[in-house]
C-alpha cells in the first residue's frame, strides 16, 4: 500500500524526482477528481500525487472537487494526505519562501460542497474537527523538515477564503483580529472531507506572498513566483525524508 499521497497546489503542478511507474483514472460518485492519480517512487518510496488545480493549474480553487480527490485517494488505498498549498503570510514570522504546518484552520469559505453526509443518511453524522490536522502526520512533516535542514515553522492557524481573488486589506485586518496567521484559498473543505473519510491529513504551507495590507504596495504575481521557486524546492527535500519516516 501507498505510504503517502500528495495533493499539490499552486506552482506544484508536477512533482519533480518522482519515478512514475503509472497513471490511474478513477471515477468517483462525487465526480472527476482534479487529474489522474500519478503512482510512483520517490526516493525508492511509494508516493501518490494529485495536483489540486489539474495538470494545467487551470481549476480556480472554488472550483476543486474536494470530495472527488478524498474518495479517489481513499479508493487507491491512501492512508497519510500531505496537503500542499500556496498561502500568504500575516504573522510577523510567517515571511515569504518559508514553510508552516499550521495546526488550526477558521473556514470563510461558502458554496463549497464541503461533505460526505448529506443524502440517503440512515442518520446525521457529526465528526470531531477540534483539531483539524493529524497531530501524528504534523509531527511526521516537522521531523522531516529538521532531517532535511528545512526551516519549518510548528503551527500556525490558516485562514481558507473563497478566492480565486487575493483578499482585500481590511479582509486580512479582520483575518487578523480572528487569530489566523495564514491565509489560503484551498484548506477547505480538504481537511474536513479527509477527516470524514477517516485518513490522516496534514497542511504543508508554503508562504509565497505577505498577505494584503501586511506590507506596503500591491501584491504581485511575479513576487508569488520568485517565492514559490524557493519554497517548493524546500518542500521537495522535506517529502523526500518524510517517506522514510511514515510506514
Amino acid at each position: 500500500m501507498t505510504a503517502v499521497a500528495i495533493i499539490g497546489g499552486s506552482g506544484f503542478t508536477k512533482l519533480k524526482m518522482l519515478e512514475v511507474i503509472r497513471r490511474e483514472v478513477v471515477h468517483t460518485p462525487y465526480g472527476e477528481p482534479s487529474a489522474p492519480l500519478t503512482h510512483g517512487l520517490l526516493d525508492g518510496k511509494e508516493v501518490t500525487f494529485l495536483p489540486r488545480h489539474g495538470s494545467g493549474h487551470i481549476i480556480p480553487p472554488h472550483k476543486v472537487n474536494y470530495r472527488a480527490n478524498l474518495w479517489a485517494l481513499k479508493h487507491a488505498g491512501i492512508e497519510h494526505v500531505i496537503g500542499v498549498a500556496a498561502v500568504g503570510g500575516i504573522r510577523k514570522d510567517m515571511a515569504p519562501g518559508l514553510i508552516a504546518v499550521p495546526d488550526q484552520i477558521i473556514d470563510y469559505t461558502y458554496g463549497r460542497q464541503h461533505t460526505l453526509f448529506e443524502d440517503d443518511l440512515q442518520k446525521v453524522t457529526h465528526i470531531d474537527f477540534t483539531n483539524p490536522y493529524s497531530d501524528k502526520l504534523r509531527q511526521a512533516l516537522l521531523n522531516a523538515a529538521k532531517m532535511s535542514g528545512v526551516n519549518a515553522i510548528d503551527g500556525g492557524t490558516y485562514g481558507a477564503t473563497q478566492g480565486p481573488r487575493l483578499e482585500t486589506a481590511m479582509e486580512v485586518t479582520r483575518l487578523q483580529r480572528d487569530g489566523c496567521d495564514l491565509v489560503g484559498m484551498t484548506g477547505m473543505p480538504e481537511a474536513s472531507l479527509a477527516r470524514e473519510f477517516e485518513m490522516e491529513y496534514a497542511s504543508c504551507s508554503v508562504i509565497a506572498n505577505w498577505a494584503a495590507g501586511i506590507n506596503d504596495g500591491p501584491i504581485t504575481m511575479k513576487e508569488i513566483e520568485a517565492s514559490l521557486v524557493d519554497g517548493l524546492e524546500k518542500v521537495r527535500k522535506l517529502l523526500v525524508s518524510l517517506t522514510k519516516i511514515i510506514d
